[in-house]
């Protein structure tokens, strides 16, 4: 008996290790096009120099984040069309939230919140730090993620260093960024140059 339960058991591995063993290989990824070129160089850094972002850049990287494209949609889907996605931008030792309609900063505060940013020293270089808050539970971290791909692919795409970090004090940056009872503070993302 305690032969045929063996002999069981081997069996049932050797099924179970032929369905696990099944493999399909893919053609290999052609990065010949513009997109799937970025794609493959973008990257997460933590090397930044202080030199500053051009107003044309920054432009760029905010539309790319959360902006209205030709069709007058946003660059970025939304749950349901909320849009609900705020992007705030520390720059410049200010802080300023974008207005994607009309593509232009409007400021929030002059008050340095390096404090609740810069947890880690390489944020302290960086001469662009955004915020993304939102105020749906159920779906604004899946709009900022949205975003912060966006920014990540254009940055790889003009030699700009990116990288996602949630050490931060969200709270200390919610009275800071005077985000209303419902409004939350989800994730930064810092970008910058290179430092050579």
């Amino acid at each position: 008996m305690k032969k045929m339960i063996w002999y069981i058991c081997l069996l049932v591995l050797v099924v179970f290790n032929a369905r696990a063993e099944e493999i399909i290989e893919l053609p290999k990824v052609d990065n010949s096009t513009p997109l799937m070129d970025i794609m493959n160089k973008r990257k997460s850094s933590r090397i930044y120099s202080s030199k500053e972002v051009d107003l044309q850049t920054l432009s760029e990287i905010l539309w790319s984040a959360f902006g209205v494209n030709d069709r007058g949609t946003r660059t970025i889907p939304t749950a349901l069309n909320k849009q609900n996605l705020k992007v705030f931008i520390v720059y410049e030792g200010k802080i300023w939230n974008y207005d994607g309609v009309k593509n232009a900063l409007v400021k929030v505060s002059d008050e340095n919140v390096e404090e609740y940013i810069a947890k880690q020293d390489f944020v302290k270089n960086a001469p662009v730090n955004l915020i993304y808050t939102g105020s749906d539970k159920d779906y604004s971290y899946f709009h900022a993620g949205s975003a912060t791909q966006n920014v990540s692919l254009y940055a790889a795409s003009k030699g700009l260093n990116a990288i996602v970090r949630g050490y931060i004090d969200k709270e200390g940056l919610k009275n800071k960024l005077n985000l209303g009872d419902d409004e939350f503070v989800i994730i930064n993302q810092v970008i910058g140059y290179q430092e050579n």
